[in-house]
């Protein structure tokens, strides 16, 4: 897809603690990432998967614990820092009364990022949206809506990825396509957080994996 190439990306994260509805749902949460490393998040509902991410994303706030990025300490609204992230959360936050593509077209303007035809095209194409993207995104499926939200994604050109469940609603082709474009940020030395129940087909040595029903003190 000729996207943008990272490198010497770290990401650490320490003694992380949250607290939502009065439950601890971990303490103690440790894990390092490094360039063209995914980490992917599993457990039960409830497990706080999603409130890891969002916690990361800085849209939820956290007990406990550090966040380190680039052997930096930071705080998850530090500026700096926002501008590496790209998350997708559950809903796909766009407009059923604009197209696909002016859904993106938007979303990225938001980000500062000009729009760039030639550049979308490819990603368009590994997503399986090229034929989809000019219609109404009321008129789109649930797997296609999640596509776009992953069109938007890569095309943000972020280092690290926060995805929640990017698999839900996906059929094969779908998931397959999701495979493509993660391996391929991996291989451009992104990095990715990854929350799932099915699993993703991504390379073993580039994967690590965190349950977040084990034990709550929990390192990886």
């Amino acid at each position: 897809m000729g996207g943008v190439a990272f490198s010497s990306l770290h990401l650490a994260v320490s003694g992380w603690g949250c607290v939502r509805n009065g439950r601890v749902l971990f303490r103690q949460l440790a894990f390092e990432l490094a360039s063209g490393q995914a980490l992917v998040l599993k457990g039960r509902n409830g497990a706080g998967k999603s409130t890891l991410l969002r916690s990361l994303a800085g849209l939820l706030p956290w007990r406990a614990g550090a966040l380190s990025w680039g052997g930096q300490s930071v705080r998850t609204s530090d500026a700096a820092y926002q501008q590496q992230l790209a998350y997708l959360g559950h809903q796909a936050g766009m407009s059923d009364a604009l197209t696909g593509l002016e859904n993106l077209q938007f979303a990225l303007a938001m980000g500062g990022i000009a729009w760039n035809p030639a550049q979308a095209a490819p990603v368009l194409r590994a997503l399986a949206l090229n034929e989809v993207a000019s219609r109404p995104l009321g008129r789109l499926s649930q797997g296609q809506r999640r596509r776009l939200g992953l069109a938007r994604v890569v095309l943000s050109e972020r280092p690290v990825w926060l995805l929640d469940e990017p698999d839900s609603s996906l059929d094969d082709a779908g998931g397959a396509c999701l495979g493509q474009v993660l391996t391929a940020h991996l291989a451009a030395g992104g990095m990715a957080v990854v929350a799932t129940h099915h699993g993703l087909a991504l390379p073993q040595a580039l994967t690590r994996t965190l349950d977040l029903s084990a034990p709550r003190e929990t390192t990886c």
